[in-house]
């Protein structure tokens, strides 16, 4: 199949857009991307399901398939993932969780990490189910659910507005096991000079997209130096969907063409 990108030009800038034509064709609706390796970038959400059935009957399918996003996007991936990233419940077993607290609470896809203080941080068990329930109102994240998990101090470089941490963490894009660019998470920060990504944190990288590969296609892995000098995995994203902080684009989209053509 031809690979082409089918691209929401709206949720994506410019620059990246430009960056992707010269690599890609680039569509916009799906019904020119008839017999097709379609990559959704932007534009598979939030009706997944159907537009992948919708491509189907044109010959065409999406890089990952349904089973695959949706082993990203439900949480599913702390199963393979525990050991290497923080603690975390969910509504079915938070009730038994002993964790005293901080916490860190957010949708399974999607954080208010922007309200950092107020929408995304807390201190206490008690107030961590207090602010799920906040958060429930939401009607994306009550949809997503959502999740609580053990806060771990990260090496911090900046506190921006709301106290979000600016922390040394970095967007690692990997299509099956093969890691295709990474770059500085935090790309409004002015801190991003101080970060380095240390040999630890790209060998914890390359680890854990051999063992997500077995799971999903297209992926990205955010990674980040704890206080005390660990690296751990703080999420798992569809890479049709995350936005490239600061990737270097001729490398991700070089690179994702040379491995969609094998």
């Amino acid at each position: 199949m031809n690979p082409v990108l089918l691209f929401r030009k709206s949720y994506a800038s410019k620059y990246e857009l430009l960056h992707a034509e010269k690599y890609f064709r680039v569509e916009e609706s799906r019904m020119s991307c008839q017999n097709s390796l379609v990559i959704g970038r932007y534009s598979v959400l939030p009706f997944y399901e159907e537009l992948e059935r919708d491509l189907s009957l044109i010959g065409s399918r999406l890089i990952n398939s349904l089973a695959e996003h949706r082993w990203i996007t439900s949480f599913a991936y702390y199963r393979e993932m525990q050991g290497h990233t923080p603690e975390t419940w969910d509504d079915e077993n938070i009730h038994a969780c002993v964790h005293p607290g901080p916490f860190v609470v957010k949708g399974k896809m999607s954080s208010k990490k922007h309200h950092w203080n107020t929408h995304m941080f807390a201190e206490t068990k008690r107030e961590a189910l207090e602010l799920a329930g906040r958060l429930k109102m939401d009607a994306d994240i009550r949809e997503q659910g959502v999740v609580y998990r053990k806060y771990v101090p990260l090496k911090t470089l900046e506190v921006g507005v709301h106290g979000l941490r600016h922390t040394n963490e970095w967007r690692f894009y990997c299509y099956q096991d093969c890691v295709l660019s990474y770059g500085y998470y935090w790309s409004a920060a002015n801190c991003w000079e101080q970060a380095v990504l240390k040999p630890e944190g790209l060998q914890l990288a390359h680890k854990l997209a051999r063992m997500a590969a077995d799971f999903a296609t297209f992926f990205t892995l955010d990674i980040a130096e704890t206080e005390e000098g660990d690296w751990i995995l703080i999420e798992i994203n569809d890479a049709q969907m995350a936005a490239p902080s600061e990737n270097d684009l001729d490398e991700l989209y070089g690179r994702l063409k040379e491995k969609v053509q094998l």
